[in-house]
């Protein structure tokens, strides 16, 4: 399977958020790196199909970006995630599983499941609007992966993760890559250099770095300063 991008565009008047973007990925984790302001949540919000582009195709497996069979298979982590706060954390992730089509059976199973990955314990019956911002964090990571997606789009990710949740994190997603496509947004080189199999470098709305990358390399940090060290102007 593949997620096809071609040409695709995002203007805000004469302020080009997302330039003409064209890439082709396929299974595996793939890098999204750029400094703030580069584009790149604009562009993820365009592949999940929350924002409309202003030009230009997405599609995974041939189906557009626009249909409920796309959605059907995506996972999505935004920045900021909206919650319910009188819900709690496994009354939220069923809600969201039966929006997926998850039967209430295997919503259940699977809310279970993820809760107790995501490390947030019996914290899973509490009220979300008692959560810490990483705990809600780590709920938006549960609710990412309730449906076992295909396409995996993640922007930020580890945002309020300890060093120890961060690290299981990148596993799982290295795991996920081995037969979904994983697309992993963030300016922390740390989070996609020892498991991106390709790495995309956003600057000024363009993708000006699209390349497979050997996880054994160790100059990432001093690719990404040399081209983003001065930020975006």
């Amino acid at each position: 399977m593949e997620l096809t991008v071609r040409g695709l565009c995002k203007y805000y008047g004469d302020k080009k958020a997302v330039d003409n973007v064209t890439f082709t990925l396929t299974e595996g984790v793939n890098g999204l790196l750029g400094a703030n302001g580069a584009g790149k949540t604009t562009l993820m919000r365009m592949l999940s199909g929350v924002l409309r582009p202003t030009a230009g195709t997405v599609a995974l497996g041939g189906v557009d970006v626009s249909s409920e069979d796309y959605r059907a298979v995506l996972g999505y982590l935004p920045q900021e995630l909206g919650y319910y706060p009188d819900f709690t954390g496994l009354d939220f992730l069923m809600y969201l599983a039966s929006l997926k089509g998850l039967s209430r059976s295997h919503g259940k199973r699977r809310a279970a499941e993820l809760i107790e990955f995501t490390g947030l314990g019996d914290a899973g019956r509490k009220r979300i609007r008692t959560y810490s911002g990483g705990m809600r964090r780590r709920l938006g990571i549960a609710q990412a992966l309730i449906n076992d997606p295909d396409l995996l789009i993640v922007d930020e990710p580890t945002a309020g993760l300890d060093p120890g949740e961060r690290a299981r994190f990148r596993e799982l997603l290295s795991e996920l890559g081995h037969h979904a496509i994983v697309l992993l947004s963030t300016h922390i080189v740390s989070d996609v250099e020892q498991i991106a199999g390709r790495m995309l470098m956003m600057s000024f709305g363009r993708v000006v770095i699209d390349e497979p990358w050997d996880t054994s390399r160790t100059d990432l940090e001093e690719l990404y300063l040399k081209r983003f060290g001065g930020g975006e102007g």
